[in-house]
């Protein structure tokens, strides 16, 4: 595995005001935990011991998102080690305390590197509370992710969803996982065709018309089971990923040298870029999903193999086009500039597609009626996928506004 060095090292700033000043609005957030709904009412701060001796690499290794319905925390720096003290998780380097975050308001850590160490104390703690630790490759790949097997609601439901896949439940719900991406395809391509009124916006437009009609075929499927139905919808999906993607190549100035999207050993940085963000999206669904119950590794329309989480990959489909393809693109199209050095993306390009990527998790959308942060959404789809499989709930996609 890569040395992952610089993680992004900045915490995220309240648009016109400093982070450590600004509380951000009381919007109303699904706490997984307690299954309700509440709004805190308090930005959390590093709490930072008053020495000059700290670390001057901390800022590169510690960064603290705090949002409103809890804070992640992420870590990349060799040397790190994570503890429990009391009801707080400690951060040392070289046996020096650098920092403490109560444990009341972690939501997630994320280890971004290699050489970071922590404690069975501190696993014990966060498994007690619901909060989940990540661990990402160079990359950006998810290569391990700890939860507790006790915040995975009833067996009940892992069994559902084994039946749904030999049934017409599967059927229905991966019609609509895959319809729902397309239709997040076709109103990205709709949010880029907004400024762009020459010839190139009218074939957006065109590729926005053919996406629609190929959602609607694929809604009008129907087969016994996912098997019957998943090369039919492979096929259709296959067909709407080239309008996509070749509609966004043509956006794209030539100097990335992107030619399409090449999700395996990318030779641009484009490529790179996107696979960073659906890395670090992937791990957020892959949490969301052990939360509601689900069983990872029996997907719909991606099939089993050893290692695969399957189902994990199902329902990201619908969140790459809004949470990934969507911010960084725009930062491309701002003469964002992607680099690749030793076949990764460079230190700040990580930083640069992290930071994108995390702000749209924690940024407020429309869903079911109200506004929710996207972290949130991810979890709501994850329940809803539960509850479909037991026949108590239609499945219906995200769709994302703009």
């Amino acid at each position: 595995m890569s040395a992952f060095p610089a993680w992004p090292h900045r915490p995220i700033p309240a648009p016109d005001a400093e982070p450590r000043a600004r509380k951000p609005p009381h919007v109303e957030q699904y706490n997984w935990i307690s299954d309700t709904w509440e709004s805190p009412q308090e930005q959390l701060e590093l709490d930072l011991p008053p020495s000059p001796d700290i670390d001057p690499d901390f800022a590169e290794q510690i960064s603290l998102l705090a949002t409103e319905s809890g804070t992640q925390l992420l870590v990349a720096g060799f040397g790190l080690s994570l503890g429990k003290h009391s009801e707080r998780l400690s951060i040392k380097k070289s046996r020096k305390l650098i920092a403490e975050i109560p444990f009341l308001k972690l939501q997630e850590v994320v280890v971004g590197s290699r050489g970071v160490t922590l404690s069975s104390d501190l696993l014990e703690a966060c498994c007690q509370r619901g909060i989940r630790i990540a661990f990402l490759a160079g990359s950006g790949r998810p290569f391990a992710l700890i939860t507790s097997p006790l915040l995975t609601a009833t067996v009940e439901t892992r069994r559902a969803q084994m039946l749904a896949i030999n049934g017409s439940v599967g059927v229905e719900i991966v019609r609509w996982m895959v319809a729902g991406k397309i239709r997040n395809q076709a109103k990205l391509l709709l949010y880029f065709a907004r400024n762009r009124q020459s010839q190139q916006g009218d074939d957006l437009r065109l590729a926005v018309n053919m996406l629609h009609k190929i959602r609607q075929q694929i809604l009008a499927l129907a087969g016994a089971d996912c098997a019957a139905v998943r090369p039919t919808i492979l096929g259709y999906e296959g067909a709407a990923a080239r309008i996509y993607w070749l509609s966004l190549v043509e956006l794209v100035p030539d100097a990335h040298q992107f030619a399409g999207r090449k999700p395996h050993m990318p030779s641009d940085a484009v490529n790179a870029a996107l696979n960073y963000g659906y890395g670090i999206l992937t791990a957020h669904v892959w949490g969301a999903v052990m939360n509601a119950g689900l069983e990872p590794f029996a997907g719909l329309l991606h099939t089993d193999r050893s290692g695969k989480p399957s189902f994990v990959l199902d329902l990201v489909e619908e969140f790459r086009q809004p949470i990934v393809d969507r911010p960084v693109f725009a930062w491309i199209f701002k003469n964002g500039n992607p680099r690749i050095a030793n076949s990764l993306l460079d230190t700040e390009s990580r930083e640069a597609i992290a930071t994108r990527v995390l702000t749209r998790l924690n940024s407020v959308e429309p869903h079911r009626g109200q506004n929710h942060q996207v972290r949130s959404i991810i979890q709501m789809q994850a329940r809803l996928a539960a509850s479909a499989f037991r026949g108590l709930r239609p499945y219906r996609p995200f769709s994302f506004q703009w």
